[in-house]
């Protein structure tokens, strides 16, 4: 069945859905398939669940006048999800880099959803299946869609702007993040920036910080770009307030106190605010919307425990991150501070000297208490204190309860450290 035949019929449906666990009545379900199992052998029971449609690329299970036969799942909804997206004929912003694109993305949407009606990606659905369901969930009422974009290989970032072809773009960072796919740092650059490439090549608008070299670099020379900056008036110039923990931003005569912690996301709200200006979102509104984000889904969490305060960032890690985390953490003023670290993942042949790195700075940078956990860090050569596993730092923090006063907990999504906090009484 062509594309334009199946929209059609998408139309009529309340939404696409992948996973029989989250059909809902009158839903399209499309039968992807993965490493360990075959979504075409659910077709039946989506239909069962409610499902007015699904799609199958097999021809076993076409098996009644609601089961659509495509060539390929996959293919199929993301076909669907460009023609959708052209159908709509509304302005996307995407943005991907190596860290802060969620928190980003969750900033520009709080500012956008002020004046317009807004579908962002929802949580992490930023790769090739959560791309297109993204676009998907957007209707005629989206006034503006905000695409995440991930990747940890070459050429993914330009087949996700090759779908949800965006009219806007920014890139957060470029960083130590998915080395192993991307072949290294340099690898890293080429493939987030292939964003600038598809927006170049179609004379879209670029947002970019213009204090970053390597983005003020590859701009260089094209008019059709917006930037924010500490140092040029010819951006939008910003300035960051010392600050015992959040951030907090000033630009013309105005001020901006964030729920977040960290220098790194200072750029993150630039980048909202930037946008939210471009979009001509009164000011008040952008300073409303970002002061009252508060971070989630244990990414720069604050959390009071009793007498303590636990920075929780147990989302995802990367040397670049846990660099910039750890930094940030030291320049805190406290009288006591416990750092819980854990490994770092998709680093490739990079990964012993990257957390050989990391332990070394911890040391330095002599915290009060400093534990290390995972098979990487494990074997690094550091007198910190060590586990292999969770648990092994379960036990530890069981018997050896700490007494320190801050506590970061930051490490790959992998090692789930957000299980330590049940620990911390």
């Amino acid at each position: 069945m062509k594309t334009a035949a199946i929209h059609s019929i998408f139309l009529e449906t309340t939404g696409a859905v992948t996973d029989t666990r989250k059909i809902e009545k009158d839903s399209i379900f499309f039968s992807l398939k993965g490493a360990n199992f075959n979504g075409n052998e659910f077709a039946e029971q989506a239909l069962k669940k409610g499902a007015k449609y699904a799609v199958v690329d097999e021809a076993k299970f076409n098996t009644s006048e609601n089961i659509i036969l495509v060539d390929d799942c996959l293919k199929a909804l993301q076909k669907l999800a460009k023609f959708h997206r052209e159908y709509l004929k509304l302005p996307i912003v995407s943005l991907t880099g190596s860290n802060g694109k969620t928190t980003t993305k969750e900033l520009i949407n709080a500012v956008l959803s002020k004046k317009f009606r807004t579908v962002a990606t929802q949580g992490n659905l930023n790769n090739h299946i959560g791309v297109p369901l993204t676009l998907l969930s957007m209707n005629k009422t989206t006034e503006i869609g905000i695409v995440e974009m991930g990747a940890n290989h070459q050429k993914e970032i330009e087949g996700l702007c090759n779908i949800a072809l965006p009219d806007y773009g920014f890139i957060t960072n470029f960083g130590k993040a998915h080395l192993e796919g991307f072949g290294g740092v340099e690898g890293v650059i080429k493939g987030k920036s292939e964003l600038y490439t598809h927006l170049i090549k179609h004379q879209k608008t670029i947002f970019y910080n213009a204090d970053d070299k390597i983005q003020a670099e590859k701009l260089h020379g094209y008019k059709n770009k917006i930037g924010f900056s500490t140092k040029n008036e010819s951006n939008l110039k910003i300035e960051q307030k010392d600050s015992n923990s959040y951030v907090s931003i000033y630009y013309g005569n105005k001020a901006i106190n964030s729920n977040l912690i960290g220098d790194y996301n200072f750029t993150n709200i630039a980048a909202a605010i930037l946008i939210g200006k471009h979009f001509e979102v009164p000011d008040e509104d952008t300073k409303e919307a970002i002061e009252a984000y508060t971070p989630s889904n244990n990414r720069s969490q604050i959390i009071k425990k009793e007498d303590r305060t636990i920075i929780l960032d147990a989302y995802n890690a990367n040397p670049s991150s846990m660099e910039a985390a750890l930094n940030n953490f030291k320049r805190l003023q406290s009288n006591s501070k416990l750092v819980i670290l854990g490994d770092m993942f998709e680093l490739g042949v990079d990964a012993e000297i990257e957390h050989q790195y990391i332990a070394d700075l911890v040391a330095e940078m002599n915290f009060d208490n400093a534990v290390l956990v995972g098979e990487n860090f494990f074997k690094t050569k550091s007198t910190l204190i060590k586990f292999k596993n969770f648990n092994d730092l379960q036990t530890y923090l069981k018997k050896e309860q700490p007494k320190e006063q801050n506590i970061l907990i930051k490490g790959s999504r992998g090692m789930a450290l957000e299980r330590a906090l049940d620990l911390l009484k």
